[in-house]
């Protein structure tokens, strides 16, 4: 394998390569509304892979920072210790979906981890390419893997700066959420409905269409739609900057770089009253037609 490694590989690929090449599996299940799900891993999962939970091992507790903080970066160096990560070797995290297994890449990535991907497709892609599973719990030695303080981060204040000057050469704001909820016209679980104002809609959802990644052309066409182009440096966020992870990928695979994560999300926007709130639509970061 070459020296350069993700940001995503397919099923074929880790079928053919994870018993000779040191890879370390992470399962990543996680669904919104119920959380981390070792019950689905406990059911069945890819031979050799080590569970992740992402409230315990990706997050630190809820609060002003919104649901899901990044946590201290020694705290997920430990967390993937134990997973059994050591110093230059490849990592490949999935999921069924829900951006849990992005978290894992970029977290890896932006704290010093430059081996690290997602597998395309997730499980269903596995499932397709005639992978195992297996019920049997994959304990692993801990792992040596040293990280750093994560990079590539925006607060609050941050965001409200760029999404203000939104236009010009000021780096685009990206919601990751589904187009109902960046229009406020539902929100199941933050305080206040809507989005922060200059932000565009990129549902994560519509660069993963039947659970794939858009091939890169495909990718670059809708990234630049929403003002997404190398050396914009966007921001993206979600409701708790999980699935903001996703829109993170996707920018890597095009090729364009730069892109930021705000962790405090929506979740830690909207419960901030003197934090402005728009509602409606953003046809700068829509598809055209």
């Amino acid at each position: 394998m070459a020296a350069s490694f993700g940001p995503v590989v397919d099923a074929r690929w880790l079928r053919a390569h994870a018993d000779g090449l040191g890879v370390r599996v992470l399962d990543c299940r996680w669904t919104l509304g119920i959380g981390s799900r070792p019950d689905l891993y406990a059911a069945g999962h890819i031979p050799g892979a080590v569970f992740v939970d992402l409230e315990r091992d990706l997050t630190a507790p809820p609060g002003r920072g919104g649901r899901h903080p990044l946590p201290d970066h020694v705290d997920f160096e430990q967390a993937m210790r134990r997973a059994g990560v050591e110093p230059g070797a490849p990592v490949v995290a999935y999921d069924e979906g829900s951006g849990a297994a992005a978290r894992c890449w970029w977290m890896l990535r932006a704290s010093g981890h430059g081996r690290a991907a997602v597998l395309d497709g997730g499980l269903d892609a596995w499932f397709a390419a005639g992978g195992p599973l297996t019920m049997t719990t994959s304990a692993s030695e801990p792992g040596r893997v040293v990280l750093g303080p994560f990079r590539g981060t925006v607060d609050a204040d941050t965001v409200a700066q760029l999404a203000e000057a939104a236009g010009g050469r000021a780096a685009p704001v990206l919601d990751a959420r589904a187009p109902e909820r960046y229009r406020g016209e539902e929100e199941p679980i933050d305080p206040r409905a809507g989005h922060i104002p200059g932000a565009r809609n990129l549902a994560h959802s519509e660069l993963f269409p039947g659970g794939h990644l858009l091939d890169p052309a495909a990718l670059t066409r809708r990234l630049a739609a929403a003002g997404v182009v190398p050396g914009s440096r966007p921001v993206a966020y979600c409701g708790s900057g999980i699935s903001a992870c996703r829109v993170l990928l996707a920018i890597e695979v095009a090729g364009i770089g730069g892109g930021r994560l705000y962790p405090g999300s929506w979740s830690e926007w909207s419960q901030q009253s003197d934090r402005p709130v728009a509602v409606g639509s953003d046809r700068q970061g829509r598809r055209p037609g």
